[in-house]
C-alpha cells in the first residue's frame, strides 16, 4: 500500500518475472497496470500528479474530463458504458477508470504447463436505472519471461441491453518515447516520433484510428532504436480483431507530456472525438477479450 502524497491508500501488487519484466497492478484502479520497467528502464508514461488514489478522482470534474488529472501508468481501462470525449452525460472515457477492484486471488502457479504469477479480481460499475457492468480480470505473467497477458470478462448485470464501449489506454513515455520511436500496426508504420521541441508550446496532440482487418489478431509494435544513452526497446501488443476491431494512436509531443498511447477499442472515432456506436450487450450476456504483451531489446 502506498502511503505518501496523492497515492496515499492506493493498493498495488508488484510483479517481477525474473526475466527482466517488472510492473505493478493497481488494485484500487480497476486492476490496471501502473509503472512498468523492462530491464530496469521505465517504459510507462507518468502523469505529473503521479498515481492518484481513487478518493481524489472526480470523473465529472472539468466538464467531465476529470480523468485527465489521473491518466498515469502503463494502462488505463476506459468504458464500459462510454469512451472518448464526454457525451450524453458521460465523463471522458466513462466510469470504469480508477474504480477499486475486489481481489479474489493472487499468487504463483508452479503446477501450470508454464509456471506463472497471477492475480484476479472484479470491478463493478453499476447504476440502478442505467448501465450496469461487472468486469472480471485475470493477469498472468510467465516466470522467467518477458510477457504478460490480460484476460477480461465483462457481463451486463443490468436490466436492459446496453451499448458496450471499451478502450485500453496503453501509455508509453520517456525514455521509450523519443528520437527514433515508431509505431507499426501489422507491419505498416503509422507513426514516427522526432526530438521534442521544448520551445514549441503550440504543438497539438495527434489522433488516428485504424481499423484492423486481420483474420484473428492484430499486432501493434512500439519500438525505439538504441542510441548513445538508451538501449533499444520494443513492446508488442496482440489483440483479437473480432473483439477490438480498432487501434487508435494518440501522440502528444508537447513539453512535459511526450506520450504515445496505443489504444485498442471496440468502435471507431468520429471527427469530433466522440465514438461511433458499438455493439449491444444484453442482460446476462458476456464479452471477453485477451491482450498479450511482449517486451524485447532489439539492438
Amino acid at each position: 500500500m502506498l502511503d505518501d502524497g496523492p497515492e496515499t491508500g492506493l493498493r498495488a501488487m508488484a510483479f517481477s518475472t525474473g526475466g527482466g519484466l517488472d510492473f505493478w497492478v493497481l488494485s484500487d484502479r480497476s486492476l490496471d497496470i501502473g509503472p512498468l520497467w523492462w530491464r530496469g528502464m521505465a517504459a510507462a508514461w507518468q502523469h505529473p500528479s503521479g498515481y492518484l488514489a481513487p478518493a481524489l478522482h472526480h470523473p465529472n470534474a472539468d466538464q467531465g474530463t476529470g480523468i485527465e488529472r489521473a491518466l498515469s501508468g502503463f494502462m488505463v481501462s476506459c468504458g464500459a458504458e462510454h469512451m472518448r470525449q464526454p457525451a450524453n452525460g458521460h465523463p471522458l472515457h466513462g466510469n470504469l477508470p480508477l474504480t477499486p477492484a475486489r481481489i479474489t486471488s493472487y499468487g504463483e502457479n508452479w503446477d501450470a504447463a508454464v509456471p506463472h504469477l497471477f492475480c484476479e479480481g472484479e470491478v463493478t460499475v453499476s447504476h440502478l436505472s442505467k448501465s450496469s457492468y461487472r468486469l472480471t480480470r485475470r493477469i498472468e505473467a510467465p516466470v522467467g519471461g518477458a510477457t504478460f497477458r490480460i484476460l477480461d470478462r465483462i457481463e451486463n448485470i443490468g436490466l436492459r441491453p446496453q451499448e458496450l464501449a471499451m478502450l485500453y489506454h496503453i501509455n508509453f513515455g520517456f525514455p521509450a518515447v523519443g528520437q527514433n520511436t515508431s509505431v507499426e500496426i501489422d507491419d505498416i508504420e503509422v507513426l514516427t516520433v522526432g526530438l521534442p521541441d521544448k520551445t514549441a508550446t503550440e504543438l497539438k496532440p495527434r489522433f488516428a484510428c485504424h481499423a484492423v482487418a486481420g483474420p484473428d489478431t492484430a499486432r501493434t509494435i512500439l519500438k525505439r532504436r538504441s542510441n548513445g544513452h538508451w538501449p533499444g526497446f520494443q513492446a508488442e501488443i496482440t489483440t483479437q480483431t473480432d473483439r477490438l476491431p480498432y487501434v487508435q494512436i494518440w501522440a502528444d509531443p508537447r513539453p512535459g507530456r511526450n506520450i504515445v498511447a496505443i489504444e485498442p477499442a471496440t468502435s471507431d472515432r468520429q471527427d469530433d472525438g466522440t465514438s461511433k456506436s458499438g455493439d449491444l450487450l444484453h442482460p446476462g450476456q458476456i464479452w471477453t477479450s485477451q491482450l498479450d504483451f511482449e517486451f524485447s531489446s532489439p539492438d
